[in-house]
C-alpha cells in the first residue's frame, strides 16, 4: 500500500470523525442538553474577567443591611417594616448632596402601617426631588391585580408598537406602589427579574409591557428619571436610549457584564445615610463627610439583610443583592460595554473548523507524546478563544467547542484503534493528563460517555438552615465560629448519611441533601423525613452545650419536598460536582424559609406527605403559595409519635381553626386559634392572619396562605 494511499485514508477517516463529532455536538447544543454547562462556563469566565467599568464610580448603592435594622430597632425602637418617612429622609439626603436620581428596589404596594400621613409625606419628598424611580412587580401568575394610575411616568406603546412586537414581555398582573407614591414617581420600573433555568441571573429584560404601558427595568429607569427627555427606539438587534445602543436578544434581554463581587459599586448602609441626614438637620458634622460622595451620582436603594430575601445568585456569587443586578445594568449602559451574543452562524463555522482541523491533526500523529501535546493544545484553544471573545464583548459558547473537540478526539482514537489495532494503553496515556482515571476507564469501554450529562429522577430534597445564624456569627471570632459550624455540620451530616442521603453542598450553615440518587432508594421520602426529625432531636441534645458557648439557643429550620429533578455531574471535564437542579429543588428551599411564617422548624410538601403519612404523625399547616409558583401546595409539620401524643389536644384545636380559615370564617377561626396561641406559634400566626382579614372583603377565597417574600 502506497504512502499516498495511507495518507489519503487517514485524511478521510479524520474528516469523517470531525464531521460526526460536529453533528453529535450540534445535536446536543440545539437540544439544550448542554445549556446548563454552557452557563456555568460563562460564570467561570465572568468570575475571572469581571472588572470595574468607566462608569462604575458614577453609581452609589444604599443597602438596608442587618446592621441598619439593628440600629433602627435599638436606637429608635423601629421594627420592620420601617415608616416611609425614613425613605423620605434618604431621598432628602441624596437631593441635598447633588444626586442625579434615586431608585428604590422596594415594593411600596401596601399603605403604610404608620398611616396615610406617612405615605403622603414620602410622596411629597418624591415629588419635590422629581427624579425618583419606584418599583413595580409585574407577573403573569395568579397574584393580586391592581389597576395602576399610570400617567406620564410610564410611556405608552404608540409609535413603538410595531417595532416592539415580540421583543418586550407582556404581563397581565401588577403590584404597584400606593397611588400617592405612584403618581409622584418620575418613572415606574419593573423589578420582576427572570433568571436563567438554573436560577442564575445573567440577563435582564430592559422593558416590560402592562396595560399598554412600557415599564423599564430599574437599572434603566433610574437613568430615565435623571434624563426625562431621553428617547427610546427599537431596532431588530438593539434598544436605543438617547444615542446609546443596548444589544438585545430574541427575547428583548441583554447580557450583563458583571463588574465584580458585591461591593464593587460603592455601598453606604442605610443607617449611615440616615444618621448623616439627622446630624445635618441638627447642625452637626455628618458621618458621611465627603461632599462629593453622591454628587452627580445615580443612587439605588435595596436590601442586603438576609431576612429581607433580596439576595440572588449571580455568575459572581451565589449570594448577591438584587439591587446590584440593576446597578450592573445601569453601569453597562453608562459605560457602553454590554455583552453581545455571538451570531450562531459564526459559532457553527468556528465549531466545524476546529473539529476538522483537530480530527485531521490527531489522525496523522503517530507518537503518543505528540498526540498528547496536540490534544492538550486543541482542548485549551477554545478556552483562550472564549476569553478573548469576552474581552471583545462577546459571549462565545465554550462548552460546545470543548465537547466538539473531545468527541472528535474520542472518535479519532476509536477509529485509529479499530483500524490500526492500537492498544488500550495508548488511550490511557493520551488522556491521563486531563481526565480522571474513572472517566478514562469508561472511555475505554464506551468512549461516547466522555460527554457530561445528567438524568431526571424523583428525589426527596432536604434544605436546612440555622435560625438567626447571622447574629450568632457576628458575635463569634472566626476560629470558634468555624469550630462550632464543623461540630454542628458533622453531627447533621452523619445522620443524613446514616439514612442513605447524599450531601449536595454546604452553604455556610445551610445543608442541601437529597435521597434516591445516585443509588435508588424505594423509601427515600421516609428516610428523608426521618433524617430531618433525627437532626432536630440531635440538635436539641447539643443545644445546652452550644448555649454555654454562644449565649443563645440554636434552632434549625428544615424544608423537604419530593419531586422530579435533574441530578448529575456538574463541573469541568476533569472534576465534577454531583448535584441537583429543578423546580422541585426550589420548592424545598422555599419550604425551609416558610417555617418562619408559622414558627415551625420542619415542613414537608404534599408530595412528601403522600409517601410518609403511614410512617409519621403530621399536622396540616397550610395551603401555601410560595414566591415563584402559581398553584398552592399543602404543607405539613411531621413529628415523632411521642411528640404528637403530648400535644394532641392542641393539634385538634388547631385543625378546627384551620377548617374555619379555609372556609373564610375569620371571626370563628381567629377565636379558635387564640385559644392555643400561647402554646403554638403556628396558631399565633393564624390568629394574627385572621385578625388582618376581618376588615377585608374576601373575594374568590380558597384558603391559601400567600407568601410575598422568599
Amino acid at each position: 500500500m502506497s504512502i499516498r494511499l495511507v495518507l489519503s485514508k487517514k485524511l478521510i477517516r479524520g474528516l469523517l470523525a470531525g464531521i460526526v463529532g460536529v453533528m453529535l455536538t450540534l445535536i446536543l447544543w440545539t437540544s439544550g442538553l448542554i445549556d446548563t454547562w454552557e452557563a456555568k462556563s460563562w460564570d467561570w469566565r465572568v468570575g475571572i474577567m469581571a472588572k470595574p467599568g468607566k462608569a462604575t464610580n458614577n453609581i452609589r448603592l444604599i443597602l438596608l443591611d442587618q446592621n441598619s435594622l439593628d440600629w433602627a430597632k435599638e436606637t429608635n425602637g423601629l421594627t420592620w417594616p420601617w415608616p416611609r418617612e425614613i425613605y423620605g429622609a434618604i431621598v432628602n439626603f441624596c437631593k441635598r448632596n447633588g444626586a442625579k436620581a434615586v431608585a428604590f428596589d422596594v415594593l411600596f404596594t401596601d399603605p403604610s402601617s404608620y398611616g396615610v400621613e406617612d405615605d403622603a409625606a414620602f410622596a411629597q419628598v418624591v415629588s419635590d426631588f422629581g427624579h425618583v424611580a419606584l418599583a413595580t412587580f409585574l407577573s403573569n401568575q395568579n397574584a393580586n391585580h391592581y389597576s395602576p394610575p399610570f400617567g406620564d411616568n410610564c410611556p405608552s406603546l404608540d409609535q413603538w408598537q410595531k417595532n416592539a412586537a415580540g421583543k418586550i414581555r407582556t404581563f397581565t398582573k401588577s403590584s404597584i406602589p400606593v397611588e400617592e407614591l405612584a403618581s409622584q414617581a418620575a418613572v415606574l420600573c419593573n423589578v420582576s427579574l427572570h433568571p436563567d433555568p438554573d436560577g442564575i441571573f445573567r440577563k435582564v429584560d430592559l422593558l416590560s409591557i402592562f396595560d399598554d404601558k412600557v415599564l423599564p427595568s430599574l437599572g434603566l429607569g433610574v437613568f430615565l428619571a435623571a434624563n426625562p427627555g431621553a428617547t427610546l427606539e427599537f431596532s431588530p438587534r438593539f434598544l436605543k436610549v438617547g444615542e446609546q445602543k443596548i444589544p438585545i436578544d430574541a427575547n428583548g434581554d441583554t447580557i450583563l457584564r458583571y463588574r465584580g463581587p458585591s461591593g464593587t459599586h460603592k455601598i453606604y448602609s442605610a443607617a449611615a445615610v440616615l444618621q448623616s441626614e439627622i446630624q445635618i438637620l441638627n447642625g452637626e458634622q455628618p458621618n458621611i463627610r465627603d461632599p462629593n460622595a453622591f454628587k452627580d451620582k445615580y443612587v439605588m436603594f435595596g436590601f442586603s439583610a438576609p431576612g429581607l430575601y433580596d439576595l440572588r445568585p449571580s455568575p459572581i456569587s451565589g449570594v448577591y443583592p438584587g439591587v446590584e443586578i440593576y446597578a450592573t445594568l445601569l453601569d453597562n449602559f453608562l459605560s457602553g460595554d454590554f455583552m453581545r451574543q455571538l451570531p450562531t452562524s459564526v459559532t457553527v463555522t468556528l465549531l466545524i473548523s476546529l473539529a476538522l482541523i483537530c480530527a485531521v491533526s490527531v489522525t496523522y500523529l503517530s507518537s503518543v507524546s505528540s498526540s498528547i501535546i496536540a490534544i492538550a493544545v486543541f482542548i485549551s484553544f477554545p478556552v483562550f478563544l472564549s476569553f478573548g471573545a469576552y474581552r471583545q464583548g462577546f459571549w462565545l459558547p465554550l462548552v460546545v467547542q470543548e465537547i466538539a473537540i473531545v468527541v472528535t478526539i474520542g472518535l479519532v482514537l476509536v477509529i485509529n484503534f479499530a483500524t490500526e489495532g492500537r492498544q488500550k494503553r495508548f488511550i490511557k496515556n493520551a488522556f491521563k493528563h486531563f481526565l480522571s482515571p474513572a472517566v478514562i476507564e469508561q472511555l475505554i469501554v464506551h468512549p461516547e460517555r466522555l460527554k457530561l450529562g445528567g438524568e431526571r429522577r424523583v428525589l426527596s430534597i432536604f434544605f436546612s438552615d440555622l435560625q438567626s445564624f447571622t447574629s450568632i456569627s457576628e458575635n463569634l471570632e472566626p476560629e470558634p465560629l468555624i469550630e462550632l459550624l464543623n461540630e454542628y455540620l458533622t453531627a447533621m451530616t452523619d445522620i443524613i448519611h446514616e439514612e442513605g442521603g447524599t450531601i449536595d453542598k454546604y452553604e455556610g450553615d445551610a445543608i442541601i441533601a437529597f435521597w434516591n440518587a445516585p443509588l435508588e432508594i424505594s423509601d427515600h421520602a421516609v428516610k428523608a423525613v426521618r433524617a430531618a426529625l433525627r437532626c432536630q432531636a440531635r440538635l436539641a441534645e447539643m443545644r445546652p452545650a452550644f448555649r454555654k458557648r454562644i449565649g443563645t439557643d440554636m434552632h434549625m429550620r428544615i424544608g423537604i419536598n419530593t419531586g422530579s429533578a435533574v441530578v448529575g455531574n456538574l463541573g469541568s471535564h476533569t472534576r465534577f460536582d454531583y448535584t441537583v437542579i429543578g423546580d422541585a429543588v426550589n420548592l424545598a428551599a422555599r419550604l425551609e424559609g416558610a417555617n418562619k411564617q408559622f414558627g415551625t422548624f420542619t415542613m414537608i410538601s404534599q408530595s412528601t406527605y403522600d409517601l410518609i403519612q403511614k410512617n409519621f404523625k403530621t399536622r396540616e399547616l397550610a395551603r401555601l403559595t410560595v414566591v415563584g409558583r402559581n398553584e398552592p401546595v399543602t404543607v405539613y409539620e411531621p413529628m415523632m409519635p411521642a411528640d404528637y401524643e403530648t400535644r394532641k389536644e392542641i393539634f385538634n384545636t388547631f385543625n378546627r381553626g384551620l377548617d374555619f380559615f379555609y372556609k373564610g370564617d375569620m371571626e370563628h377561626g381567629g377565636k379558635v386559634f387564640a385559644e392555643i396561641q400561647a402554646h403554638d406559634p403556628a396558631a399565633e400566626a393564624y390568629a394574627k392572619k385572621c385578625k388582618t382579614f376581618l376588615s377585608k372583603e374576601l373575594k374568590n377565597w380558597h384558603g391559601d396562605w400567600v407568601m410575598k417574600t422568599k
